[in-house]
């Protein structure tokens, strides 16, 4: 009865402040403590007793109460870290004030009026002055805020566990600690595990998500010029050396990310116990994501040619996160970092043989979201990545989710940077070695049975991705097959399974109607046929079973050779293709707009934009399912740039020479470049009539057709195709296991053309992929915050939020 007493007295403070037509006196004491007092005992009592619409209504009628009230929840917080939060009062009073501001903040971003409110310099009470009688002003609000949360979160008794004895004797000032003695978990740069203390991760949860939301001033701006012109003030200041808590905050977040394990020891344990480590682990790994962001619009533009250069740019950042992150470099460091992505990246994987005994965690989008930050960061973390056998580990869970999502509309972001990791790992020598380790270990997917490598685990799904998947992930089969390209050079076996599905690929990809359905669907085709030649250029001798695949269906090649290139077949099959899609000239270059080649039964979602889903939470206010639209798909020439891999198969000489002859090697080509030789030189632009619709011509089909790299295969289909059907009809082969096993001992030594140098498509940074991050990323956190629902029903202008 007591607290539904004290729950009323607040409720009648907050209508005293929004329905007074007065304005209340600053100096009311006893009406602004009510604010902060114990009457309030938790962050869903603030929700639920502040109405959204009370609060505009503040903002817009009585502007100077939310601004006096602003000022004193400061004030109020800055006493509490003052006075270290000794007393029980204080900490009550911080953490109510953590918890109004994190209710208000929102309110005061959606209003482009306001947004200054915290950074201006107006007094707000008596001015101190110097001994010369110049006025001392207070910093801004926003200064003031960020640096006692900084603080707070090395507090005694409060957000850490005390060093010293308790007792009025032994105080610790807040001020006098050595931050950095009281980092909140062993691992990177500290060795000390602390005692665990259920109120300490209580207290720096609710601090970690206020400073989320003070951050949240980017998702109020639209998703172009505004944001790229005005920086975030706020990440500016917190990620600088104006806040002095900027080095033990980023290792406590750090360490607590990487060292939590969900699963512990005990089967259900998280059905027994109240685990206030994993609120903690989540808000921290989204404010990791958050601050690594930051400024990255700049280090984008870089783009440095070395892992020197890379590394300095790091060095060089105003933004001390990503200074810090970029200077990690011992390998017992690394091995933490990546020995924790993998635990976490693994545990939805688990199975055991008690149905639910282990703790599932929600928060692997943002996992990938660091695990990008990192690898993009840090260069000498990515490639203690690849020199690892755990780059498998994290492999294998983001096939799995890859696979797990393709079907599903609302987790379109969730397979976009699966993929865009994937690229990014596809682009070192290392990652393709490594997969020739065979799969072993089996993981819940729903894929065919196979014997071999986790290469082809990756062939696959990507397969599975691309035949059964909707619509939305048309944008993803540059990426999916670019990576494929990458690793092809260094797949020492592929298996019949995989070896298939490649085939079927370019059977589908090369089909005439598909060909002439848009202007770039041909790149497709040019994709697979250069990881063909890789594979049989350099990995011939292990790879019977895909040549096997490619005699068997050699008509596909011997009909991309024979390709209509008249005008009135053209116009026929282009017919065809047009009654399905059309491809219009307001939006030439997006492949989005690629005829659906493989039919299937997924319901796509009819609105524009792509999506992501809104994890299992559905809290009162929000109890339709939610999804947030993404920034569009950045093209794959403008995301990778091709470099020339280093082939023992070629002398300096021979490289030279085939890299200067684009024109009498289709294979030296750049497959992803709309601008490149084989796209044609006849642009594509120019086939559109007066409505708007695309159309090919023979010219068109003729500028790229010429430039097929189907002169590796038309060799080997010309010297083992005779001896293959000689020796069936010699010996009466019928199994295709005898077929290749005389493959296997056969040779092509001296058959083939030259040896073609190994392109590879690395990625690059670039404005576009920053922008997709910064969407994606702010979506996630957006739809993981709903318990309170710190952001919903605001004015949001970064993404639109769609129901499912």
């Amino acid at each position: 009865m007591g607290n539904t007493d004290s729950k009323i007295d607040f409720r009648v403070a907050v209508v005293q402040l929004t329905s007074r037509s007065q304005q209340i006196e600053s100096n009311d004491e006893s009406f602004w403590d009510q604010f902060w007092s114990d009457k309030i005992s938790s962050v869903q009592d603030i929700f639920a007793l502040v109405p959204a619409a009370e609060i505009r209504a503040l903002r817009e009628e009585l502007p100077s109460n939310l601004a006096i009230l602003c000022n004193k929840l400061v004030d109020r917080l800055q006493m509490a870290a003052e006075n270290s939060c000794q007393t029980q009062r204080d900490q009550t009073a911080a953490i109510n004030c953590v918890r109004l501001l994190t209710r208000l903040l929102p309110y005061i971003f959606e209003e482009p009026e306001w947004r200054g409110f915290f950074w201006s310099d107006i007094p707000t009470g008596p001015q101190q002055t110097t001994s010369n009688g110049e006025c001392v002003s207070k910093p801004p609000l926003a200064e003031r805020l960020l640096q006692t949360l900084a603080d707070l979160l090395f507090c005694p008794d409060f957000t850490v566990s005390s060093k010293k004895k308790k007792g009025p004797d032994n105080p610790e000032d807040i001020h006098t600690i050595d931050s950095c003695e009281y980092i909140w978990e062993a691992g990177v740069g500290f060795s000390q595990s602390p005692v665990h203390t259920p109120s300490n991760d209580r207290n720096r949860t609710e601090i970690l998500k206020l400073l989320l939301v003070c951050f949240s001033e980017t998702i109020y701006m639209n998703p172009s010029a505004e944001l790229q012109l005005h920086s975030n003030k706020w990440l500016t200041y917190f990620t600088s050396g104006h806040n002095r808590q900027t080095l033990p905050l980023f290792t406590s977040l750090i360490n607590i990310v990487f060292s939590y394990d969900p699963v512990g020891y005990l089967p259900y344990n998280y059905l027994l116990f109240t685990d206030t480590r994993e609120p903690l682990v989540e808000v921290a790994a989204q404010l990791l994501c958050i601050t690594l962001d930051h400024n990255s619009s700049i280090l984008s533009d870089q783009a440095p040619s070395s892992p020197t250069n890379q590394m300095s740019s790091g060095d060089d950042c105003p933004n001390l996160f990503v200074n810090y992150l970029s200077r990690i470099h011992r390998d017992d460091d690394f091995s933490i970092l990546l020995k924790g992505f993998c635990r976490l990246l693994n545990n939805p994987l688990i199975q055991t043989y008690l149905p639910g005994s282990c703790k599932k965690i929600g928060f692997y989008q943002e996992l990938l979201i660091l695990f990008w930050k990192f690898c993009d960061r840090n260069k000498k973390f990515l490639y203690y990545v690849l020199k690892s056998s755990e780059v498998l580990d994290v492999l294998v869970p983001i096939l799995y989710f890859l696979n797990d999502a393709r079907s599903d509309t609302s987790k379109t972001g969730l397979m976009h940077i699966g993929v865009f990791i994937l690229l990014l790992l596809s682009g070192e020598r290392n990652f393709g070695v490594r997969l020739n380790k065979p799969y072993v270990t089996r993981v819940p997917m729903d894929i065919p049975v196979f014997t071999g490598t986790h290469a082809d685990l990756l062939i696959i799904v990507f397969h599975k991705i691309i035949v059964s998947a909707h619509q939305r992930l048309q944008p993803l089969y540059d990426c999916l097959l670019t990576i494929i390209v990458n690793i092809s050079p260094y797949l020492k076996t592929l298996s019949m399974v995989s070896s298939n599905k490649l085939i079927h690929l370019l059977e589908a990809f090369s089909s005439p109607w598909f060909l002439f359905a848009a202007p770039e669907n041909h790149h497709l085709v040019f994709f697979l046929l250069e990881a063909f030649n890789n594979l049989i250029q350099y990995q011939f001798d292990g790879n019977a079973s895909l040549v096997y695949s490619i005699i068997r269906k050699r008509q596909v090649f011997f009909a991309l050779s024979n390709l209509a290139t008249d005008t009135q077949t053209i116009s026929k099959l282009s017919t065809k293709s047009s009654t399905v899609t059309s491809f219009t000239k307001s939006s030439p270059d997006k492949s989005d707009n690629k005829q659906t080649l493989f039919q299937n039964n997924i319901k796509s979602n009819t609105q524009e934009g792509l999506t992501l889903s809104k994890e299992h939470l559905t809290p009162a206010g929000m109890n339709n399912a939610m999804t947030t639209t993404l920034a569009e798909t950045p093209s794959i020439h403008k995301m990778t740039e091709r470099t020339l891999a280093a082939s023992p198969n070629l002398d300096d000489r021979q490289r030279v020479r085939l890299d200067g002859d684009n024109e009498t090697s289709p294979n030296t080509t750049q497959p992803s470049s709309p601008t490149s030789q084989h796209g044609g030189t006849i642009s594509s632009a120019n086939h559109f009539s007066d409505s708007g619709i695309w159309s090919p011509t023979s010219q068109w089909v003729q500028s790229w057709k010429a430039k097929l790299p189907l002169q590796t295969i038309m060799r080997l289909l010309q010297v083992l195709v005779p001896q293959v059907e000689k020796i069936c009809m010699d010996r009466g082969l019928t199994d295709e296991s005898e077929i290749i096993k005389f493959l296997q001992h056969g040779t092509l030594v001296g058959l083939l053309p030259v040896p073609h140098p190994i392109l590879i498509r690395k990625y690059q940074p670039n404005s576009g992929t920053v922008m997709w991050f910064r969407t994606y990323m702010w979506g996630v956190i957006y739809l993981r915050n709903v318990d309170p629902p710190i952001w919903y029903d605001t004015d949001v202008k970064l993404f639109e939020i769609q129901r499912v």
